[in-house]
């Protein structure tokens, strides 16, 4: 003998599959980290980050890939870069200990293939204003110079 539908149970049912198909979804199409940041795949982790917010005296520091090469640009103003190799007179690696004069530009680290930037006194940015900054890293492979560049934009705040 056939039971009859309950229609209670029959709505409960369906309202409950409802319910798990939407959260489901929903983890499914959830953006975190990287994702949510829409980093480029060269570049492994940056600080401050898109939509960030600072103090008036923090670095902008972005870490690539090996082989990569860059430059950076904030609100506008391109910086000159100078590289950690370059900075002893003849361009040996300092002795451990030596005290090594690190002028206020974008310093490139050709080892560990990371561009940064202090605000500082002599620096074309002495220090990031309250409100919203632009920041621009121009990145390229070693090999295919500058002329191959790409670049990512991202904004962050100081306060």
């Amino acid at each position: 003998m056939k039971r009859p539908i309950n229609k209670e149970t029959l709505i409960v049912s369906a309202g409950v599959a409802i319910g798990l198909f939407v959260i489901i979804s929903g983890f499914n199409s959830g953006s975190t980290g990287r994702d949510a940041q829409r980093l480029p795949d060269v570049i492994e982790r940056m600080t401050p980050g898109p939509g960030d917010q600072v103090l008036q005296q923090s670095q902008i520091f972005v870490d690539f890939i090996d082989g990569y090469n860059a430059s950076l640009t904030i609100d506008g103003i391109a910086l000159d870069t100078t590289r950690l190799d370059e900075l002893t007179d003849n361009g040996a690696t300092p002795r451990p200990g030596a005290q090594v004069e690190i002028p206020p530009t974008a310093i490139y680290d050709p080892g560990n293939f990371t561009i940064s930037f202090l605000p500082q006194d002599g620096a074309p940015i002495t220090t990031l204003i309250q409100g919203t900054h632009t920041a621009t890293v121009l990145f390229w492979k070693i090999p295919e110079g500058p002329e191959k560049a790409r670049s990512f934009t991202w904004e962050f705040d100081s306060n």
